[in-house]
């Protein structure tokens, strides 16, 4: 067994301090790894405020990358070694025998472990996941920023690939934050039109670059008359509620609008609106096990990589409060500097 260094929330609303646990010994098919850095997610920040019950001590972070520093007997033969760059997600375990894993989505495992759901996540010197689940970081991609594609990035890259998206496709990105900025990228390299849905003007120049061909106000649905009937693909990556009648009417016959955002909100939706058009409205989790390879190879292709603000994991507090700002330019990465 490992001793383990971490930052953990010991009562609710409160700061994080310094922890102290031992990992439990590695099974056959877990790996051992030492974390290098690890993303700060607004969903750590959703399991800090409380909304998901955890008890306490509560260990977040579930976008790490770090190397390899112990396999069990099984995980050593399944192409992965000690010193590897690796990354983990928001999945840890999946059974490997339910329907979605035998279909090849383990990411809907009915049996599914999460990295912070019930366990100690990535603000810690160790981590232990699945062989499954532990991801190698190709070349091409900087590890050290690499964290957020294991979240933000799987999420929206996912619904290119499952909903059989095409380069001549129009889509649409509202919300140019953490997991909009790598939409747009994502989809300007998949070939696609894209038009930014953006509330911050001062972003106009930085989205453009990005790979926006166009931006439009989130806020002002005036603006998106002209826009009735054009997208293939709208993602929203936001939280707060919209005018959803008037973006399901952006859609364009047989177009979708999918969710990787989470307003807390229900949706109205008329079902009129979405019967004529033969529209869709979807959302879904992080992405597929074979999707993480395909996106990581696509990232590395193309440099497509998230902008990130470093922090030492010691200054964790200051960074969740300069997240919590509203202030990250655009995802905040924790350096491990416990030794």
């Amino acid at each position: 067994m490992s001793k383990v260094n971490a930052w953990a929330q010991m009562e609710p609303k409160g700061k994080l301090v310094p922890f102290t646990y031992e990992l439990s010994q590695l099974s056959p098919e877990e790996v051992e790894v030492a974390i290098d850095n690890c993303g700060l997610c607004h969903t750590d920040l959703t399991a800090l405020n409380g909304d998901f019950g955890l008890p306490y001590p509560i260990v977040a972070g579930h976008e790490v990358t770090g190397k390899i520093v112990a396999l069990g007997d099984v995980a050593k033969n399944k192409g992965l070694y000690i010193g590897q760059t690796v990354g983990i997600g928001w999945n840890k375990e999946s059974c490997g025998h339910c329907d979605p894993c035998l279909n090849g989505d383990p990411h809907l495992c009915i049996n599914l472990k999460t990295t912070i759901l019930g366990s100690h996540g990535g603000f810690a010197s160790r981590i232990k996941a699945h062989w499954l689940w532990v991801i190698p970081v190709p070349e091409g991609i900087e590890a050290t920023e690499a964290g957020p594609l294991f979240c933000a990035g799987i999420t929206v890259f996912y619904p290119l690939l499952e909903y059989g998206v095409k380069p001549t496709d129009k889509i649409g990105v509202f919300g140019i934050g953490g997991l909009g900025h790598l939409a747009v990228q994502f989809a300007h390299a998949w070939g696609s039109e894209v038009t930014a849905f953006s509330s911050s003007p001062a972003k106009r120049a930085e989205t453009l670059k990005l790979g926006a061909d166009q931006i439009v106000s989130s806020r002002d649905p005036l603006e998106w008359e002209v826009l009735k009937g054009k997208f293939d693909l709208i993602i929203i990556t936001v939280s707060v509620a919209l005018d959803w009648d008037k973006i399901i009417a952006m859609l364009a016959p047989k177009g979708r609008l999918h969710f990787v955002g989470i307003p807390f909100e229900a949706i109205p939706v008329s079902v009129l609106s979405l019967l004529i058009p033969q529209t869709s409205v979807s959302a879904s989790p992080a992405g597929s096990r074979s999707a993480f390879n395909a996106m990581l190879r696509f990232a590395a292709r193309h440099n497509i990589r998230a902008m990130v603000e470093h922090f030492p994991m010691s200054k964790i507090n200051d960074a969740i409060a300069h997240l919590e700002s509203g202030k990250a330019n655009y995802r905040v990465v924790l350096d491990a500097d416990f030794e």
